[in-house]
This record gives C-alpha cells, structure tokens and sequence, in this order.
C-alpha cells in the first residue's frame, strides 16, 4: 500500500504585503530550487492582510503583536520560528536570521494582551545553532517531576567544528528560571533534529525525533526517525531508529533520500516531522514523499509499523505535518509544495489532506482542503517558479476546528465536523505576513511570524467595536 465575513478592524496589520523578511532555511535543502525561506519574493503579489471568520470565529481578533526582545550582544535581531504553549505561557522558537542563537522565548500570557517576555533559554548552550521547535510537557518519571522543554537545535553549517545537532532538555517548571537539564546529539553528519515531539507512557517519557538526511549523510549508519527515552532528561538513550528499507516498497539499495517509488517516479524520502496521539501510543511520521508512516509505539524499543498514506502519481509528496482529530481517528496531513511547477506533476501549491484512520493500516482519504492561494501561479511564471507565500505549512485542531499556518495567506481555520467537506470559516493575515505556526489553547490562538515573532488573537469574544459584514 504498501462563505465568509469581513472583520473591519483597526488592529495594526491591515496592511500590504512587503517584500523583505528575514532569511532561513528551506525545508527540502537538496532540492534544486536553493529557496530560503524568509525570503520574501513573490509575496507582493498577494491580497491585502485581513481578519474576517465564521461560526465560533466571528469575533476572532488580533489583541497583542508584543516587540520581541533582542537577547544578542552584538544588538541584531533573530528570526522566529515555531510557536506553543503550556500553562498559560507562550514557547516562541527561533530561526536562522543574523547568525542564529536564538534560543527559545518564554511569554507569560496571564493577560493574553499584554504578553510578557520573562525568559530565553537554549541560546547559548551550542554554537551556530538554531532553535526552531520546541514542545512542553508535565512529566513525572523515577528521575523528573515538572515540566519539562525539548528544544531542537540544527547546525547552521555541519562544517563548524564547534556546532552539533539534536536536542536539548530543559526544566521550565518555573519557566521565568529555566534550567539546563541535558542534551542528546544526532549524528555531526546531518544538520540536527529539525522537529521533534514529547510523549509520556506512564512513567516514561519519550522524544520523538525528525532528523533530516542523517540517513542519507550517513550513508545508512543512522536514520531520519529516532526514538529516545528521556525520563532521566540528563541522560537520553536512543532505544529504536527506523529503517525506511524495512517496507517492501523501498528497495535495499535506497540510498536514504533518492526513492525509486512504485509509480516509477524519482522520489525524495526524509523524516521532517513526528507527532504521537495523546497517550504516546501511535507514531505519525511526516517522511515526504513516503507519506505519513504510522507506528505502534507500545514497545517503544520495537515499534510496529502500521501503514502510511499514499500519493496521486501527479501529486507531490511533501508530507510536511501531521495532526489528529476525532480521539485519534481521523489524520490531518500537510504538504509544503512550494515549486508547483515541477515536471511530471499537477501545477498546484501544497495543499491539506485528510484521512480516515480508524484502521491504521489502511489509511482512507476522505477530502483535500484548497484555497485560493493552491493555483495562484501566474501565467508567465517560468518553470522553476518557487515561492513559500502560497502553502500550507503546520496544522493543529481544537474541537472540529482545523487551523493552519500559511505563510503569506496568515492562519486559515477550516470547520471538519465533517472531515469529507472541510469548509473555511476565519482567516488571520497580519501585517507582512509570513506565519510559520499556530497553536490553540483555551480562548486563544497564537501564531508566530518569521518576521516579527509573536501574534496572540482571541476567539468567541463579542467586541461591539467590530463591525461583521456579511
């Protein structure tokens, strides 16, 4: 298988787009466009910013944009990167910008308003590095009980003697004080971790990480996907990495990113994300062009493979991110195609797909959610037209509704009570856009923006100050 509303508004971010932003790295970077992302051309070319939603959205409104501090000594600003919270505190990772070293930035968001910066950590820990995601949880092992942060780190260049990759561990029980707790290292070969995901399984707690190309650096020696036992967070031990060989479909002589695929295509296979469901006991491997590999993780030292989700011949792969709804049942996935031009397939950006996974071994599509952004390629584009401004990026679900990060086209939420007729119903695109996450927590949606950092928005919160036009 082996209909919308307008939202008139007078929050700062109504505005044009711009075509300058930061700089950071692709996510396929043995692709042949050499496309930054951060780069911001061909973002111009877009629709004015705007805020309008639906159903529980219809009061949805930006209330805080705060200044990102700038914690290096040389006065330079960073870049952004992913965004999530826990116990009432925003997490904003950072991204490549002005030489990296970012770190992680910690908000305290008891009045989501008025965020307040309180603490930075992981930013001086390794040398040309930067910190893109990071996840929180309460843990409660032998050796830790609190709240503990896993932080990927990645090389900016794996020629740096001084830099490594992987991730690092922190407890941010008091999150105005967090304290250094351990680091576990991926092969110097490969860039580093690139996104990972924190589970508990009981009294265990596990890192899951996305690795990219340390298979194919490697030559084999290591992989893209590892499990690590973190319940004593000073000492991480890898227990499990998977080999992509093990499928029928993938041949012997796979050399870790080139894919021979059954539809007779050259294919580029990497692990670029993972995510469990909430009791650590399923995998969701975002592998590109492979799809997303599902395991059974109930013996983490010997995971089971399940199934994983097929392509179109004409699609792209670019399985990007995974999220879950419906308990478990149903599988978002997220493809960034960013060169709809590419021969051999449909001329489209990257778009959202959603599976039926009740028997994981046989996921079943149910829908594909567009936008107007999926075929907005101009008509004189050439043939290697590439652009991140037009698609999708990460998902995350609060009830039955979807939102994803887009970019240049902001936050879109997209109402899957049924998952077969995915409808949008709110859009957030604030000024300058180029949002790389999004994240919902109690009566609040954060995203973050490569740019400027941080963006807080409220949702079913009546403001007889917004004018809906329908």
């Amino acid at each position: 298988m082996k209909k919308n509303f307008l939202v008139k508004t007078s929050i700062a971010g109504m505005l044009v787009f711009s075509a300058m932003a930061p700089m950071a790295l692709a996510h396929d970077r043995l692709d042949e466009t050499g496309l930054l992302k951060g780069e911001r051309t061909l973002y111009d070319d877009l629709a004015v910013a705007q805020l309008y939603g639906s159903k529980n959205l219809k009061h949805l409104k930006e209330v805080a944009a705060p200044e990102m501090n700038v914690i290096r000594e040389d006065g330079k600003q960073n870049s952004f990167a992913d965004v999530y919270s826990h116990k009432g505190y925003a997490y904003v990772g950072t991204h490549t910008r002005n030489g990296a070293n970012g770190g992680v930035r910690v908000f305290d968001l008891k009045d989501p308003a008025n965020p307040e910066e309180i603490s930075v950590f992981a930013h001086n820990d390794i040398p040309g590095t930067w910190q893109e995601k990071v996840i929180v949880k309460s843990v409660n092992t032998p050796d830790f009980k609190g709240d503990l942060a896993v932080v990927s780190v990645q090389q900016l260049n794996r020629n740096n003697p001084d830099s490594k990759g992987g991730f690092l561990l922190y407890d941010v029980t008091n999150p105005a004080e967090p304290v250094k707790l351990g680091f576990w290292e991926v092969t110097k070969q490969t860039t580093g971790t690139h996104e990972l995901y924190l589970t508990t399984q009981g009294n265990r707690a596990l890192v899951l990480a996305a690795s990219p190309y340390a298979d194919y650096y490697s030559h084999g020696d290591s992989r893209d996907f590892q499990v690590v036992d973190v319940s004593n967070p000073a000492e991480p031990t890898t227990l499990w990495e998977f080999d992509p060989r093990e499928l029928p479909e993938v041949a012997e002589d796979f050399n870790g990113y080139n894919w021979q695929s059954p539809d007779g295509k050259t294919r580029p296979v990497f692990n670029h994300s993972v995510i469990t469901d909430n009791n650590g006991r399923y995998a969701y491997v975002s592998m590109w062009d492979l799809g997303t590999v599902i395991f059974d993780l109930k013996d983490p030292e010997n995971p089971e493979y399940l199934g994983r989700t097929d392509f179109a011949s004409e699609q792209q792969g670019s399985a990007h991110s995974a999220a879950l709804a419906k308990g478990g049942t149903i599988l978002i996935e997220t493809r960034e195609v960013y060169q709809p031009l590419k021969p051999g397939y449909e001329a489209a950006f990257g778009y959202t797909r959603i599976f039926d996974i009740k028997d994981k071994t046989n996921p079943v599509l149910l829908s594909e959610f567009k936008t107007d952004l999926t075929y907005d390629i101009p008509e004189d584009a050439p043939p290697n037209y590439a652009t991140f401004s037009k698609t999708v990026h990460d998902p995350k679900v609060h009830g039955n509704t979807l939102y994803l990060s887009y970019y240049a086209g902001g936050v879109i939420a997209v109402d899957i009570t049924d998952p077969s007729e995915p409808t949008e119903v709110g859009r957030y695109t604030p000024e300058r856009s180029d949002i790389w996450g999004v994240f919902v927590d109690r009566n609040f949606v954060l995203a973050s923006d490569i740019g400027s950092g941080l963006k807080v928005l409220l949702k079913n919160n009546s403001n007889k100050s917004d004018k809906i036009i329908e």
